[in-house]
């Protein structure tokens, strides 16, 4: 299990709605809350640039992080993030624990190679839709992918890649498989315009 991203964090005492838009308005602060394991919820903040700045990495979305809290530190994971609407920063996060030994679930995001040399768009000119940018997955802290290839180098026009096509780093699982959907992640489809032309 790797840690590469850490962040500080306090604990957080003064609780609720108002509580937590004092802290982001005086303090530049962003609450969260830590869950799982065997311990309970802990409140915590966080200064919104430390998080504004881990963010810039896609990686840190399905990396452990190491959460320095009050001189003892807690491995998890970035659970969910809720963001202003408008302006797109973070206004809450949740974390999860990561639990040595125990599965953890975490959303990964899918990196497109070969597109623009697929069969299908160079020799077919075709063009590529993707249906989803992210997985979820299931597997031991330790195996958990920073992201996972989708190799669209032989898909042609017409034909749909779908998760179970991808191929998947030792250990890890997808859940929407598990429960028995296998969702399509990307197609190659005939160019519009070529599709004007003929008419």
């Amino acid at each position: 299990m790797t840690v590469e991203f850490a962040l500080n964090a306090e604990v957080r005492s003064d609780l609720g709605k108002g509580a937590s838009r004092r802290l982001r308005r005086n303090a530049a602060m962003v609450p969260a809350v830590i869950y799982g394991g065997d311990k309970e919820p802990a409140s915590i903040s966080l200064l919104a640039k430390e998080v504004a700045k881990l963010l810039e990495n896609e990686a840190a979305f399905s990396h452990v992080i190491a959460l320095n809290v009050a001189g003892a530190t807690e491995t998890v994971l970035i659970k969910a993030l809720q963001r202003h609407p408008a302006k797109g920063y973070v206004m809450h996060a949740d974390f999860i624990r990561v639990v040595a030994g125990q599965k953890l679930t975490a959303h990964v995001p899918l990196h497109f190679i070969n597109q623009e040399s697929s069969v299908g768009v160079k020799q077919q000119g075709g063009e590529v839709s993707h249906t989803i940018v992210e997985v979820e997955v299931s597997c031991q802290p330790q195996d958990l992918p920073e992201f996972i290839n989708v190799d669209l180098a032989n898909v042609e026009v017409g034909q749909i890649v779908h998760l179970s096509d991808l191929t998947l780093p030792k250990g890890v699982e997808l859940v929407a498989l598990a429960h028995g959907n296998n969702l399509a992640v990307a197609n190659i489809h005939a160019s519009r315009v070529k599709e004007e032309g003929a008419e």
